[in-house]
C-alpha cells in the first residue's frame, strides 16, 4: 500500500518540480529586454558625439558629458538598489526604473539644445540605472542554481553584446537618419519592456522596517561620482591638474570613510561583508579585469578603424559586427558547456584565447588587412561569450539567496568601475605612446632627409600643376608629410595599447583556480527512512550497508 502510494505520487511530484524549474524563463524575457535597452542607449550615443557637437555648434569636450553624465548617473544609484528592493519589491522598483528610462530617452529625442540634452540624459541614466543590478538580482531568485548559468548565458546576449551592437545601429543612423532617433529608438522597446515587467514579473516580499543609510548613500555617492569623473576626464583635464588631482583626494578620503561606516553601521547600504565569501570576491575580480581586457577591444578598434583607416562609423560598425554576432551565439552555450565540463577548464580556455588574440592585434600596420581583423575580432568574441557570464554566475550562485539584493549591487558597480578605469588607462597609454612614437619618426627624418625632401618636392609640382602657388604648395605638402607621420605614430600607439589591454586577460589565468570547488569529503552512507509497517525490510545499520529493492539502486559513494 505505501509502496503502491509512493509509486502514484512520484510522478505527480517530477511534474510539478519540472513545472517550477521551466517557469523562469518568461520573466527572464522581460529582464533581457530592460537590460538590452539600457545598455544599447550608452553606446548608441557615444557613436553620435561628433555629429552633435556639430549640431549644437559646442566643442567636443561640452558634448562629451552627453556620455560622461549619463555613466556617472547610472553608477552612483547602483548602491542604492538592494536597499529600494527591499523596502519596495524588486518588481516594482524594476518597472519604475523602465518606465523612468523610456521617460528620459523620449526627452532626449525632443531636446533643443546640448543643456538639455546633457540634463534629460542624467535623468536618464539616474533612473535606468537600476535595471542591470535589480534585473540580476531578480534573476537569481528565480531561476534554480543549476539553470543559473544557462539562464545568465542567455541574459548574458542582452548585457554584453549591446555594447557591441551600438556602434554598427548608431552609425547607419546617424549617416542616414536623423540623431533624434537615436534616442527616440528606445520608446517602443522600453514600453514593450515596461509591459512585460508588468504581466510576467512577481512582487518580491518587502520589509517597511528597513531603514536607509544615509550617510552611507552620500558617501557612496561621493566616492563613486568623483572616481568616475577623475578616470573619464583625467586625459583631457591633464592628470595631474588640480582638478583631477583633487577629484582623486576627495574619491579617497571619501572611499576611507565609507568603509567605516559601512563596516561599523548595523544595516548598512552596502554590505562589504560579502567579500568574506572567497568565491564572490574572486568572480567579482576577475570579471572586472575581464571588463577591462574587453574594453581594449570595443573601444580602440573603432578609432583605429576611423582614423587610421579612414572608415566611416558605419562601415567600422559593420566590420565589427560579426565579433558581436560570434559573443551573442557562444553565450548562451557557456553555461550548458560550464555544466558539462566545469567552470574553470572552460574559463581557462577562454581567457587564454581572449589573451593570445588581443596580443595579436599588437601587430597592427596602417594597411593591415580586414579579413585578417575581422577573423580575429571573431574568435576574440567568441572567448568572451565562453567566459564571462560563467565566471560572474560563479560568484552570485555562491551568495545565499537572501544577500543577493546586497551582492548584485557590488558586482555591477566594480565592472563599471573597472571599465571606466580601463578606457582612462588604455587612452593615456595610447596618447603617450603616440607622442612617443612621433618623435621618434621626426627624428628618423629629420627636415635634411634626402627621401622627404624629394617627397615634398614631388607634391609640390603635383599641386602647382593644379594652379596653387608654389608657398601655398609647399606648405600643403610639409603638412601631408606631418599628416602621414601622425597617421603611423597613432598606428603605433595603438598597437602598443592593445599589448597592454591584453594583460588583465594573462592576469586572470592563475586567479581563475581561486573558483575551483573544493572536493568534498566522503559521505557516510545515510540511515534510509524506516520502512512501513509489514514490509519486513530491516534499517541499514542492522545489514551493514542499503536496502536495494527490484527496480532501486542504493546510493553510490561520493567520489572525491
Amino acid at each position: 500500500m505505501a509502496d503502491d502510494a509512493q509509486q502514484a505520487q512520484a510522478p505527480t511530484g517530477k511534474g510539478e518540480a519540472d513545472k517550477k524549474e521551466n517557469n523562469f524563463w518568461l520573466p527572464l524575457i522581460a529582464i533581457i529586454m530592460a537590460t538590452f535597452v539600457s545598455v544599447l542607449s550608452s553606446s548608441l550615443a557615444n557613436v553620435a558625439l561628433p555629429k552633435l557637437a556639430t549640431v549644437f555648434g559646442v566643442p567636443t569636450t561640452t558634448i562629451q558629458w552627453v556620455s560622461t553624465g549619463f555613466m556617472l548617473a547610472s553608477a552612483v544609484v547602483i548602491p542604492m538598489s538592494g536597499f529600494l528592493v527591499g523596502r519596495f519589491g524588486s518588481k516594482r522598483l524594476l518597472l519604475l526604473s523602465v518606465i523612468g528610462f523610456t521617460i528620459g530617452s523620449l526627452l532626449c529625442g525632443f531636446a533643443w539644445n546640448d543643456s538639455s540634452l546633457i540634463a534629460f540624459r542624467i535623468f536618464q541614466g539616474l533612473a535606468g540605472g537600476f535595471i542591470m543590478p535589480v534585473g540580476m538580482a531578480v534573476m537569481y531568485t528565480i531561476v534554480p542554481r543549476e539553470q543559473i548559468g544557462s539562464a545568465m548565458g542567455v541574459w548574458g546576449v542582452a548585457a554584453m553584446v549591446a555594447p557591441a551592437l551600438g556602434p554598427t545601429l548608431g552609425g547607419y543612423i546617424v549617416e542616414y537618419f536623423s540623431w533624434r532617433l537615436l534616442f527616440f529608438v528606445n520608446v517602443p522597446i522600453g514600453v514593450l519592456a515596461a509591459i512585460l515587467c508588468f504581466a510576467l514579473l512577481k512582487e518580491s516580499p518587502t520589509n517597511k522596517n528597513l531603514k536607509f543609510d544615509i550617510p552611507g548613500a552620500i558617501l557612496s555617492i561621493v566616492f563613486f561620482g568623483s572616481l568616475l569623473l577623475a578616470l573619464s576626464k583625467g586625459q583631457t583635464e591633464g592628470w595631474g591638474s588640480l582638478f583631477i588631482v583633487t577629484l582623486f583626494y576627495i574619491a579617497g578620503t571619501s572611499f576611507a570613510l565609507l568603509l567605516w561606516v559601512e563596516l561599523t553601521k548595523k544595516g548598512p547600504l552596502l554590505d562589504l561583508s560579502l567579500f568574506k565569501n572567497v568565491r564572490f570576491s574572486s568572480s567579482t575580480l576577475i570579471s572586472g579585469l575581464l571588463m577591462m581586457a574587453m574594453m581594449g577591444g570595443t573601444y580602440l578598434m573603432p578609432i583605429y578603424l576611423q582614423n587610421a583607416q579612414g572608415m566611416t562609423a558605419l562601415d567600422s560598425g559593420i566590420l565589427l559586427l560579426p565579433q558581436s554576432v560570434a559573443m551573442a551565439l557562444m553565450m548562451p552555450l557557456s553555461g550548458k558547456l560550464a555544466q558539462k565540463f566545469g567552470l574553470v577548464p572552460l574559463a581557462l580556455i577562454g581567457l587564454s584565447v581572449l589573451g593570445v588574440t588581443t596580443y595579436e592585434l599588437h601587430r597592427l600596420a596602417g594597411d593591415t588587412s580586414h579579413l585578417w581583423i575581422n577573423v580575429l575580432l571573431t574568435i576574440r568574441g567568441t572567448a568572451i561569450g565562453m567566459c564571462m557570464m560563467p565566471i560572474t554566475s560563479s560568484g552570485l550562485a555562491s551568495i545565499p539567496k537572501q544577500h543577493i539584493n546586497d551582492a548584485s549591487p557590488l558586482s555591477n558597480v566594480f565592472r563599471q568601475v573597472m571599465s571606466t578605469m580601463g578606457i582612462a588607462i588604455l587612452t593615456s597609454i595610447m596618447s603617450s605612446r603616440q607622442t612617443f612614437h612621433y618623435t621618434r619618426i621626426a627624428e628618423n627624418v629629420p627636415s635634411t632627409s634626402e627621401p622627404a625632401t624629394q617627397l615634398i618636392s614631388q607634391l609640390t609640382g603635383l599641386l602647382a600643376q593644379g594652379g596653387v602657388d608654389t608657398a601655398t604648395a609647399t606648405g600643403s605638402a610639409t603638412s601631408t608629410i606631418a599628416g602621414l607621420m601622425a597617421k603611423e605614430a597613432l598606428v603605433r600607439g595603438i598597437a602598443d595599447t592593445f599589448f597592454v589591454s591584453s594583460i588583465p586577460a594573462f592576469i586572470c589565468i592563475p586567479l581563475m583556480f581561486l573558483l575551483m570547488e573544493k572536493k568534498k569529503p566522503k559521505e557516510q552512507p545515510v540511515e534510509q527512512a524506516k520502512p512501513a509497517p509489514g514490509t519486513g525490510t530491516a534499517s541499514v545499520e542492522s545489514q551493514g550497508g542499503p536496502a536495494a529493492g527490484p527496480g532501486m539502486k542504493g546510493p553510490e559513494p561520493v567520489k572525491v
